[in-house]
């Protein structure tokens, strides 16, 4: 007996009316309480890239609370994807630049990841997560910075640019959120990839800055990625499915 073709996460949709539903059911449930813990672990402990990611920031983080401000400073222009850096090492910074955030806690960034990004590597599988962020990070890195080289080069963009520090990981967050989009169905799709880029669109033309650049690239990214994987196992499927047939038959 043949086995069974295992179905890429691309065509396994949801309707999220559904899901609602299947959620509130949850909530509703005897014995809520005891319930929250054991959920939180299989959440996380399928979603092991993500987790671990969210653990690195906090490292990273704390890391850098424990040295001085000209140290900090100094640490974080290292492992900046600017302008500079990517001409002298770009391979090294574009891996680097990815576990290290500026300011405060990056509570926010933490949260985000083992929600939103655990539930995407979860759909996706860990690999496929891996390589959706790591283009989407990857490539709209470059694509702002051939737009910081350009404008320099024209005159348009004070030099300074090109050594400002510029680290995190929103590009790749960007990506794997607007592929999302192909975790749904019919209009809630559509919905989805229409806000993140109308949103994204919005801030370029509110107050425009490289950053904002990279975000609608990377968005642009996801969706792309998103858009080709879903039609290519559609595809696929629809031929293993008229195979199926045909040897019924």
């Amino acid at each position: 007996m043949a086995a069974t073709p295992i179905s890429a996460p691309w065509v396994r949709t949801v309707d999220l009316g559904d899901e609602v539903r299947k959620g509130v059911e949850r909530l509703r449930r005897p014995h809520l309480p005891r319930r929250i813990l054991p959920a939180i672990r299989r959440h996380l402990g399928a979603a092991p890239a993500s987790t671990a990611y969210a653990f690195t920031l906090f490292v990273t983080w704390w890391t850098l609370r424990g040295l001085g401000e000209a140290v900090q400073h100094r640490l974080i222009l290292s492992a900046s994807t600017n302008l500079a850096n990517m001409r002298r090492d770009p391979v090294q910074v574009l891996v680097a630049s990815a576990f290290w955030t500026e300011g405060e806690f990056p509570w926010l960034t933490i949260l985000e990841f083992l929600v939103v990004m655990a539930a995407a590597e979860r759909w996706l599988g860990t690999g496929r997560w891996i390589l959706l962020f790591a283009t989407g990070h990857i490539g709209a890195t470059l694509l702002t910075v051939t737009g910081i080289s350009r404008a320099i080069d024209r005159g348009l963009i004070p030099l300074r640019v090109a050594v400002a520090p510029d680290v995190g990981a929103s590009y790749g967050f960007t990506a794997v959120l607007a592929a999302m989009a192909f975790r749904f169905r019919g209009i809630v799709r559509v919905l989805w990839a229409t806000t993140l880029v109308v949103v994204l669109a919005a801030a370029i033309w509110i107050g425009p800055t490289f950053t904002d650049y990279g975000h609608l690239c990377a968005a642009l990214i996801g969706l792309a990625v998103g858009g080709i994987a879903t039609a290519f196992w559609t595809r696929v499927e629809r031929r293993r499915a008229e195979a199926s047939s045909a040897e019924a038959s």
